[in-house]
């Protein structure tokens, strides 16, 4: 990807650590994917019924990687506070999706993959929201 690269041509460069940032980013635009693929997969599986909450924390964390590494992504004039906020929130949400997921791991292949998705994308947030708070 691009990332980094994109966000070292920005004239206001915000971002102090962009490394970090590209991995937050990136991380979630992996688990955006990811989950948005665990969600319709698991819609296919014969216990559909059983995997609702699953399914309702895929798309969840899905939307919220979505929005973060878009407002991420800027850094004309960040607001620290709704970043951090985004951050957090992403990082927590995929905690929750991780942790469900990794209830059907051992049965299901997309949701394990899943899981380590969501658990790489915490790591990258939290990591990221430690550079947000530096320089906040």
């Amino acid at each position: 990807m691009r990332t980094r690269e994109m966000l070292k041509t920005s004239p206001s460069g915000a971002w102090t650590d962009i490394d970090a940032i590209a991995r937050c980013i990136d991380g979630c635009l992996d688990c955006l994917h990811t989950c948005t693929s665990c969600a319709d997969a698991c819609l296919a599986e014969e216990s559909v019924a059983d995997l609702r909450r699953c399914i309702r924390l895929n798309l969840d964390c899905a939307d919220i990687c979505d929005v973060t590494a878009r407002v991420v992504s800027r850094q004309m004039e960040p607001d620290a506070h709704l970043v951090r906020s985004a951050l957090q929130l992403c990082a927590d949400a995929c905690a929750a999706c991780a942790a469900e997921c990794e209830r059907h791991a051992e049965h299901m292949a997309h949701c394990r993959i899943c899981a380590e998705a969501c658990r790489a994308c915490e790591e990258a947030c939290r990591s990221a929201l430690e550079t947000v708070q530096a320089v906040s």
